[in-house]
């Protein structure tokens, strides 16, 4: 686990995260990226190169430390703002590639697009009447049939599959 700040002395966050995942020996290494700077270019190179969260420096103690442990736990977290933006900014975009589905069942799909919204899997469990466990089954089951490397890539499918409406 590493927190990286966008800009640091001597090798930016962006550099560092780069170096930590082309390191296999720290292929077990998950990154938050905090900063103040929530420019779309910082966040999207953040994702593209491999973070697991993005969280601003004004965010509460308890939403860095919720951070921190939901990344820690396999999963990935972005701020709400982030979260946003990441989804308007994919939905403004034409599709690159559609995923298959055809592969998910309905509730599959149901949570896939939950997690596009943004939301946790406390909150998918609570929107759907299921439990926290069975909402990351879920969401594990869906990464591992449409080869989402993490919680942000498949909101970023789920963006390009069109369940994800822009605000």
């Amino acid at each position: 686990m590493a927190l990286l700040d966008i800009r640091m002395p001597v090798l930016d966050g962006l550099s560092a995260l780069r170096a930590i995942v082309e390191d296999p020996h720290l292929d077990q290494t998950r990154v938050v990226m905090v900063t103040t700077f929530e420019l779309d270019e910082y966040v999207f190179e953040a994702l593209r190169s491999g973070a697991a969260g993005f969280v601003l420096k004004d965010a509460e103690p308890a939403e860095l430390l919720r951070a921190i442990r939901v990344v820690a736990a396999g999963e990935s977290l972005l701020s709400p703002t982030v979260t946003r933006r990441v989804i308007d900014a994919f939905a403004r975009r034409p599709a690159v590639h559609t995923p298959d589905l055809s592969g998910l069942t309905a509730r599959e799909r149901e949570v896939m697009g939950l997690v596009g919204h943004g939301l946790s899997n406390d909150e998918i469990a609570e929107r759907l009447f299921i439990s926290p466990a069975t909402a990351r089954t879920h969401v594990s089951r869906v990464m591992v049939k449409l080869g989402a490397r993490d919680r942000a890539q498949l909101a970023v499918l789920a963006n390009q599959a069109g369940m994800v409406t822009p605000s």
